[in-house]
Order: structure tokens, then sequence, then C-alpha cells
């Protein structure tokens, strides 16, 4: 399916739903928004014990980057499941994303921060499909006697008659062009 393929309106089949929930909104925005947002809160409070030595990442502002972090995740969801806010909850993740990296051990080691980045971006540039255009002619209609020349020739918008092109130079002789 490609991107200009317009998702069904209809009710789903059972298999098809997920995939047209995930195309009437920014999904992969959502996911890496929530993704950016989990080690940004968990690193600072995170530790990793190496036999009797305890290597702990704690820092001062460790409920700031809770509070990035559990904000970040919000906009995920946010993202997902009211996608008319998609703008402003792109804005707010890139804005969180650049403040994590004093706040939250460089932005969850750079991981989280890169991870909210994209999100954002992906969010705030997602637009949604235009609605399908309501036709009365089925899909595969063939001319049906429409507008018409004299000659038979069928007239379509926007396509320039080239039948009409006449020769602009005195001696065209033949297309083939003689040097000499």
């Amino acid at each position: 399916m490609s991107a200009e393929t317009l998702a069904s309106r209809e009710v789903p089949k059972k298999e098809n739903r997920f995939k047209v929930w995930r195309q009437t909104r920014p999904f992969w925005a959502g996911l890496f928004t929530m993704l950016g947002g989990v080690p940004i809160a968990y690193l600072p409070y995170g530790d990793v014990r190496l036999g009797n030595i305890t290597l702990a990442m704690a820092t001062t502002a460790g409920a700031g980057a809770l509070i990035i972090g559990v904000l970040l995740v919000t906009l995920g969801l946010t993202m997902w499941f009211q996608p008319v806010v998609r703008v402003f909850a792109g804005v707010a993740a890139i804005v969180l994303a650049l403040v994590s990296i004093p706040v939250s051990n460089f932005g969850g080691f750079v991981v989280g921060f890169l991870f909210a980045l994209i999100g954002g971006a992906l969010s705030a540039s997602w637009a949604p499909a235009p609605e399908p255009e309501e036709t009365d002619e089925p899909a595969g209609a063939e001319y049906d006697g429409g507008p018409a020349r004299e000659d038979g020739t069928i007239m379509t918008a926007g396509v320039p008659d080239q039948r009409g092109a006449t020769e602009t130079s005195i001696d065209a002789n033949g297309g083939r062009n003689s040097a000499g």
C-alpha cells in the first residue's frame, strides 16, 4: 500500500483493524516519543551492580528527569489517541527533549533525547489522509459519449491539443537535419 492510498472508511475486517487505526494517526511519532521518555525517566534512578560495586547514575535533578520522562510518555499517548493536537504534542516533545539534555544525564545518554526529538518531528509533520471524493461514476467507467469534437476525438480537461501543431521551419525536410 503506497502513501497515497487512502485508508478504508468502512468497518475494517478483523485482521485490518490495527492497520487502519495505525494509518489514521501519527503512530510512529507516538511510539518514538514514548520510547524516548523511558530512558530519560529511568536512567537517573537506575543503578548498575557489579559484584560489590554499585554504580549509581543519580543526578541532583532526578525529579525533573522523572517529570520530563512521564510527560514524554503522556505526549506519545496523546499523539495516538488525540491526533488533532499532533502539532502541539510534537513541538512540546521537541522542547522537552532539548530540556532533557542538561536535566537528565544528557537526555538519557542521548538515546532518549534522539527518540523524543524524532518522535516530535514526526508528529509535527504528520498530516491525515484527505477524505475520498464522492463520485457518481464507478471507478472503471468508460467513455459515455460526453463532449467530443467533430472529428471524433474525445475532449479531456487539462490536456492541451497536440493535433493543431504546425511546422515552424520553412524546410522541415521530413524531420531530418542537414548540415551543409
